[in-house]
């Protein structure tokens, strides 16, 4: 067999092929069949088709392409090192250097490298988001997707074009058949996305074997019963079948499109191409010497990059990309003169920070004893601070009504089919989608968050943990907090959920204790820019307390704060977050009138508190006080750092019942009594 070819394109995709095979061999780990297959793609999106500059790898109007199989890393690294994408510093600023250096694919899958063995977004410009997960990717190319069609409606004139940018992902058979996949997919059809393009390695191969193993249904006929423009390539070793493909797609002005390509898994290595065995490990150096061998290179030569390959993606994408970019830049000026104010709107977008007197209008709530849910309180919070930042844009998975989640001011408006200039999303009943959107979402530096009921953090939790790896600052709405639920029972009552979510490294997991807590926990949620927060609300009431009697809600700031004291060392201290602070605070008027030394701290945020300095802890929880009592219609678990050896815990350890929610409190024991007696009163 020989595939071997001269010309400058065929060698463009092979360098690909080639460094992708020396990198996962030399690491003796990864995956070195799908960059083989799936180059010429690559060099397809990256060389002829899309609007990017390698020069400004953070152009607010370029192409986004998305490798959804992200096992497949190394082809997105050697597409970028050939491309010249340059790197840039924490602040977007572009340095003079490769993103991805051939040092960094010659140490791929090592600490220290960029080249991770699944992509990681911001350790290197070109990598538009972090997959790995099956799914992810692709979910997140729809709130891509999503965001231009937002912008272009919200910013674009007649005069100015900012915004016309597509977004591309490149799906396996695994992100297929995943359900998150299906769901986005679902979504992206409803909407009519015609700027976003999927390209599905159809190989048939999976870790197992062959995917009739366990796949046979038809994803066209799939794709075209979810609303989808669905085009079939036949084989992506000639460019000019995908180039056709991606005219189809261009074409196409009312859905999104999926490009169906049959590939070969391992293309060109001789007793491994199309099995399994091209998947997920190493070829050996003998075989990846006789891939070589089949393309024309060097066989022993590991690394190499033919003479003319650097300059072909230059001459092409490089000077291409800088022509783009230079106009888009001239339209920006020009738009920066006519339209000011929503350019400074977009500045802000892209430098990813808030707008002067975002927070202006933050309420603060009276004090009542009968109070209020704090879903309630948030919803007027969330509506307060929205209206002030033009560009947060969000919804819930069909329970809006609910979580009070919807953006109801003059001008907020609906994001619909074809009327893409609202601010009030509706996911359906897709929650994992729905975190998957809202990351692609923020990716683009709009502020999104998400909204469903506690319970149901666990079909979205993948896409949760995602926020938090790759820093983004997005607010997901979890009302309906705990067994206060009630007569709907255990299935939609989270018992388990705070402690879980508390244990996601970066997420921020407040649960405030009354409505002037909401308002102060979003104050310090918003202006975390750089890790995702869970506002976990209740769908009871509660007292809005006295804050002339009791501490400053600003205390939630730091996570936790002392709420009430007493003279003097506590002989107990009361802990308590959500809708058991108010048990905190009528257990310790009972106390106090039997003589008892107490002090309440409410601890809405533990994850903030931890980041306090020893000092502030210490303050709030003096260490010689070992008689101390959290409260929370949770499980124990993330409360034991807290209170201590010697701590006790009212609440929780095993799951709910359906009734009335005062009746199932009562019913677990999760009232002042048991506080009481957990405090020696």
């Amino acid at each position: 067999m020989s595939v071997a070819s001269t010309d400058l394109e065929t060698l463009a995709v092979d360098t690909i092929r080639s460094l992708s095979m020396d990198a996962v061999q030399t690491a003796n780990s990864g995956h070195p069949g799908t960059p083989m297959a799936l180059a010429p793609i690559a060099y397809q999106l990256f060389n002829h088709t899309m609007q990017y500059d390698p020069a400004n790898p953070n152009w607010p109007n370029r192409d986004r392409f998305v490798l959804s199989c992200g096992h497949a890393s190394m082809l997105l690294y050697s597409t970028l090192h050939l491309a010249g994408v340059k790197a840039t510093d924490k602040d977007g600023k572009v340095l003079d250097e490769l993103s991805i250096k051939l040092d960094d694919i010659k140490n791929f899958r090592q600490i220290g490298s960029v080249c991770a063995g699944h992509p990681e977004y911001a350790e290197a410009a070109g990598i538009e988001t972090t997959t790995g997960p099956l799914g992810a990717g692709v979910s997140n190319s729809v709130g891509m997707a999503m965001s231009q069609k937002w912008l272009a409606e919200n910013y674009n004139t007649d005069q100015h074009k900012l915004f016309d940018y597509n977004v591309f992902a490149l799906c396996s058979d695994g992100d297929l058949m995943e359900g998150v996949a299906c769901e986005a997919a679902s979504v992206a059809g409803h909407l009519k996305l015609d700027n976003l393009c999927w390209l599905y390695d159809d190989n048939s191969i999976t870790i197992e074997g062959d995917t009739s193993l366990s796949f046979s249904e038809d994803v066209g006929k799939r794709f075209e019963g979810l609303g989808w423009n669905v085009i079939h390539v036949s084989d992506v070793n000639e460019l000019s079948n995908l180039s056709k493909a991606i005219e189809n797609f261009r074409s196409c002005t009312d859905k999104p499109t999926i490009i169906i390509c049959k590939t070969i898994i391992g293309w060109g290595a001789p007793n491994k191409q199309n099995t399994h065995g091209a998947h997920g490990a190493p070829l050996g150096w003998d075989e990846v010497e006789l891939a070589k061998k089949a393309y024309g290179f060097p066989p022993e030569e590991k690394f190499h990059i033919p003479d003319g390959v650097v300059e072909h993606f230059a001459n092409n994408l490089g000077q291409r990309g800088a022509a783009d970019y230079q106009k888009w830049n001239e339209t920006w000026a020009a738009y920066q003169s006519a339209n000011p104010e929503k350019a400074a709107e977009l500045q802000a977008i892209f430098d990813r920070k808030l707008p002067e007197g975002w927070d202006k209008d933050i309420p603060e709530f009276e004090a009542s004893e009968k109070g209020d849910a704090t879903r309630n309180s948030s919803g007027k919070v969330l509506n307060a601070i929205a209206k002030n930042v033009p560009f947060m844009i969000g919804g819930s998975a069909d329970l809006a009504p609910s979580n009070k989640s919807d953006l109801k001011f003059d001008g907020a408006g609906d994001f619909l089919p074809s009327q893409y200039a609202g601010r009030n999303l509706h996911f359906g009943i897709r929650e994992h989608a729905m975190a998957g959107i809202v990351n692609g979402i923020c990716l683009t530096g709009l502020r999104g968050y998400a909204a469903t009921f506690f319970v149901f953090t666990d079909y979205m939790r993948g896409a949760m943990r995602l926020s938090s790896i790759m820093h983004q600052p997005i607010l997901y709405i979890l009302t309906h907090d705990s067994i206060g639920v009630g007569e709907d029972g255990p299935t939609h009552q989270p018992v388990e959920h705070l402690s879980a979510c508390r244990a996601i490294p970066g997420l921020n997991v407040f649960r405030p204790g009354d409505a002037n807590e909401v308002a102060e926990c979003y104050r310090a949620a918003m202006e975390i820019t750089d890790h995702p927060a869970a506002m976990v609300l209740s769908r009871q009431n509660m007292a809005t307390l006295c804050r002339t009697k009791y501490a400053a809600a600003s205390g939630c700031a730091k996570g936790g704060y002392v709420l009430s004291d007493c003279e003097g060392t506590p002989d107990v201290i009361l802990m308590g977050s959500g809708s058991e602070l108010g048990l905190c605070v009528t257990a310790a008027e009972k106390l106090t009138a039997a003589g008892k030394k107490v002090r309440v701290v409410s601890m809405p945020c533990m994850d903030i508190f931890a980041e306090q300095s020893q000092a502030y802890q210490d303050q709030v929880l003096p260490p010689a006080v070992t008689n101390r009592v959290a409260v929370e219609a949770g499980l124990r678990m993330s409360w034991d750092r807290w209170i201590g050896l010697q701590g006790k815990f009212v609440g929780m350890s095993g799951y709910g019942a359906s009734g009335p929610y005062s009746e199932v409190y009562e019913h677990f024991g999760i009232n002042e009594d048991a506080v009481i007696a957990a405090a020696g009163g």
